[in-house]
């Protein structure tokens, strides 16, 4: 069990409520869906109903009014449960963000009881296969009709791509990159084939094809143009979510790690009696609770009203590579029995490598913080 220092007796209130349902509607299930490639649309209902999904929100639209920090802990819980789940309840919190950011107050009551409460599940549509990192090369475009918009385009790698019932999508307008919500039944707008990924294998991802599609006005996001805006400043939100799961997976194999360790005997002893295996363990403890502090120290300033665009990168970084390191040696700690399906510690591993890759590859991270360090001398 995670000490954890928490705000307000609610949040820790939040916490218990996470670890119930974690041991309760996850783990039994995990292992199954996994390998059955199976999407919990169900599961996400369930924790909109919950109050889970919408934690960070104002609580006059039905969130939750807490602070990042505490959200943040609660994803870390899912996360360290079923990481598929968790990076999709992050990823759901990212496609309401537009809405709730610049959304007036007609659109937020019309869309943003559903989202927060589950009904309706969103996806994020920035990235295009061609530009990668670089958001401002995407070449889907959104022509105004009349009272319509048309977008024609493709956007890949789209959690809950094809099973999102609205999606959060970028696309050039007359005066820039602007943001719309489309739903998901719009004519023209399809998934293409999902991804056969190396882990995640719960979490649907798939190109969305965009075949002049239309949509009206009224679902457009803000002003035309500010769509980049509002992308960069979700994303740095959203690498906080991806931090904490990276986290809770992190957790996760150090729990199973640790518990091998103390079972299984070589030498007439317990192997984490063993320095070599202690140390090891040791380091992995090092390494997840220093990715936990990085994640809520960002969380903090963001809370606090001030910049956090840097640290959000920082734990992003810090949390994914950490949880990358961890995963392995948890896996090497096992031995044999951890390259087997018998023990999850090799799905842990399985999981953890694309959350170097999406909210912005470790890479960009490093480019990000580079450019904030020279820009504040």
């Amino acid at each position: 069990m995670v000490d954890r220092l928490l705000p307000s007796q609610e949040a820790y209130d939040l916490i218990d409520l996470t670890r119930r349902f974690a041991d309760n509607e996850l783990r039994p299930v995990v292992d199954q869906a996994d390998r059955n490639g199976v999407f919990p649309r169900e599961t996400f209902r369930t924790l909109g109903r919950a109050g889970l999904l919408g934690l960070p929100y104002g609580e006059e639209f039905g969130g939750g009014g807490q602070p990042y920090e505490v959200y943040l802990q609660v994803v870390e819980e899912i996360g360290r449960a079923w990481a598929a789940v968790g990076v999709g309840t992050s990823v759901h919190v990212l496609s309401c963000f537009g809405l709730d950011f610049v959304g007036t107050d007609e659109q937020k009551q019309t869309w943003l009881p559903d989202m927060l409460g589950g009904e309706l599940l969103g996806a994020y549509c920035l990235s295009e296969a061609h530009a990668g990192s670089d958001p401002a090369a995407m070449r889907t475009t959104a022509k105004r009709d009349g009272n319509d918009y048309v977008i024609n385009g493709a956007k890949a790698w789209t959690t809950h791509g094809g099973q999102a019932d609205y999606y959060k999508v970028m696309a050039v307008a007359e005066a820039g990159i602007t943001c719309f919500l489309v739903p998901a039944d719009s004519p023209g707008l399809t998934a293409d084939t999902p991804e056969d990924k190396m882990g995640l294998m719960s979490s649907t991802t798939a190109t969305m094809l965009f075949d002049n599609v239309r949509v009206p006005v009224e679902r457009r996001l803000g002003a035309e143009g500010q769509g980049l805006s509002i992308a960069l400043a979700g994303l740095d939100s959203g690498r906080l979510g991806i931090a904490a799961v990276a986290t809770g997976v992190a957790q996760a194999a150090l729990d199973a790690a640790v518990a091998y360790a103390r079972e299984r005997e070589a030498f007439g002893v317990p192997i984490i009696d063993h320095q070599g295996v202690s140390f090891l363990l040791a380091d992995m403890a090092a390494a997840t609770e220093s990715a936990r502090a990085t994640y809520l120290a960002a969380a903090r300033l963001k809370d606090a009203g001030r910049p956090f665009g840097r640290q959000a990168s920082i734990a992003k970084l810090v949390a994914t590579d950490n949880a990358m390191k961890v995963t392995t040696d948890a896996v090497q700690v096992l031995g044999g029995a951890g390259y087997t399906k018998d023990f999850p510690v090799e799905r842990f591993m399985r999981e953890t490598k694309v959350m170097q890759i999406f909210e912005g590859t470790n890479q960009i991270q490093r480019l990000v913080i580079g450019r904030d360090l020279k820009k504040k001398g």
